[in-house]
């Protein structure tokens, strides 16, 4: 095992890609599944091997802010949860939450960026608008991790609300640990500039879990909620994550870079994946499956458990899931 990649050894392959009745690759990792008791129904590799679990995080970062005294409303909540692709109607909730924190664009920490979403980034570059973090996905995330650290200190600990050893991190790491029940010490830096905590792909599935159970007037029962019925914040226009919980509702879904990805059903069944080479192509169609082997009835969203392969431009082949 390669220093410093925990559970290398410890993966399993989870789907392969066919084209034209040829296996032309294999998606290799860890893949489980909880019970709302908490126990293992599905078990797939090294799953309790340490991942980064990149913007799969985000519900549990979310939850912090609030702790941390960030007043959110749902769809600010759920932009905050998510990673949205930069549509007009982002861009708004995202200004708003940094208007209640007395705060402008200025003082996100995030990279800028262009929309995910095509139709926006077209649009903006023929009118010849530059890249701007209020575009970049993670900004309701940052965002909201400003809006909670202005409320521990006032404005002048806002411009160091990314050091992991901040109140608002220090808050936001504490309710994280007790979502996936895991300490691992782990604390890097993910692509958006935001501390990132490793954490176990169980503790993962744990944390989705306990959001989708959690009790009303609670933090935790304020993130799931305002994913559930504002799914357009948590990604935006023909994203995955969206287009599982408008034809799921009450399931949770959040997938993150590098092939990460949690779900939970409203009874607190959960699921979480890992994809070790990084791709995240599969991780919908794994992730609905697993959710089906803990009986959840998934078929209103089959359409995305069949990813195509395509060859010029038609079906020659799919993923298949090999869990």
């Amino acid at each position: 095992m390669s220093e410093g990649v925990p559970g290398l050894n410890g993966v399993v392959e989870l789907a392969t890609v066919v084209r034209n009745g040829f296996v032309e690759s294999r998606h290799f990792g860890m893949a489980v599944a909880l019970s709302p008791a908490g126990t293992t129904l599905f078990a797939a590799g090294d799953v309790d091997a340490v991942i980064l679990p990149r913007s799969t995080a985000k519900p549990l970062q979310a939850v912090g802010t609030l702790v941390a005294g960030a007043v959110l409303d749902g769809p600010a909540t759920a932009i905050a949860a998510g990673s949205h692709t930069g549509e007009d109607r982002h861009v708004a909730v995202v200004d708003r939450i940094l208007a209640a924190a007395g705060l402008d664009r200025s003082a996100l920490g995030c990279p800028v960026d262009r929309p995910e979403d095509e139709e926006t980034r077209f649009r903006l570059i023929a009118e010849g608008v530059a890249p701007d973090a209020v575009r970049m996905n993670c900004s309701g995330k940052h965002a909201a991790m400003l809006l909670g650290a202005v409320a521990l200190g006032g404005d002048t600990v806002a411009s160091t609300y990314l050091d992991p050893a901040s109140p608002v991190q220090q808050i936001i790491q504490r309710e994280i640990e007790r979502l996936t029940e895991a300490t691992t010490g782990i604390v890097t830096v993910d692509g958006c500039g935001a501390p990132l905590l490793g954490m176990p792909l169980t503790g993962l599935a744990r944390a989705f879990s306990l959001l989708a159970t959690a009790a009303p007037g609670t933090p935790d029962h304020q993130v799931a909620a305002a994913m559930r019925e504002h799914p357009e914040y948590v990604g935006g226009r023909g994203h995955l994550n969206t287009d599982t919980m408008r034809l799921l509702p009450g399931v949770l879904a959040k997938g993150g870079a590098e092939g990460v990805i949690g779900m939970s059903t409203p009874d607190g069944h959960a699921v979480a994946v890992k994809v070790i080479d990084g791709n995240p192509r599969a991780t919908t169609a794994l992730a609905l499956t697993l959710l089906e082997k803990c009986g959840a009835d998934v078929s209103a969203a089959e359409e995305l458990r069949h990813v195509p392969v395509l060859g010029g431009g038609q079906p020659v082949g799919k993923i298949h899931p090999a869990i």
